[in-house]
């Protein structure tokens, strides 16, 4: 019900700042009860681009060895989104962290359900969103990956 004291010539009425579940936090991931730096605080998407560069050229290395042996999986271009996207799945269900994210001191975690594994389905989503759907720089107000919040993960650093 509207307020009776307001009319249309008052103009819209700017909700408070807790008010709106969709307006950003004061900074990445306080929505998600992340803390604000630190470990534990939300990757940046330079530190993530960084992340997925390593792991990039891990996996071009990989490919242009096989390459040197065999054609049968392709080029080295194909083989490259192939084996990165083996060792993101690999790599991100068993460890909850790429080689990149490793050396970058960043890791994959549920939202959801804090201290929980990441589990199988959810990295073989998260790296196929990435790998052919959803660029991991498309972010949202908390600063997190389309990918990430489609399965209800976070690439957080420590």
């Amino acid at each position: 019900m509207a307020d009776p004291k307001r009319s249309w010539l008052d103009g819209p009425q700017i909700p408070a700042e807790y008010d709106d579940p969709d307006a950003p936090g004061r900074w990445p991931g306080e929505k998600l009860g992340l803390p604000q730096s630190g470990p534990g605080s939300l990757a940046s998407v330079a530190r993530r681009t960084g992340g997925v560069a390593i792991d990039w050229v891990i996996a071009w290395i990989i490919a242009s060895f096989v390459g040197t042996f065999t054609d049968v999986l392709g080029g080295v271009s194909t083989m490259t989104l192939m084996f990165w996207a083996v060792l993101g799945i690999i790599c991100g269900w068993l460890f909850a962290r790429t080689p990149g994210q490793a050396v970058l001191g960043m890791g994959i975690a549920r939202v959801d359900v804090g201290g929980a594994k990441v589990g199988l389905w959810r990295a073989v989503v998260r790296t196929l969103l990435t790998a052919f759907i959803l660029p991991a720089a498309l972010v949202d107000s908390d600063g997190r990956g389309m990918h990430d919040r489609a399965t209800g993960t976070s690439v957080i650093q420590g």
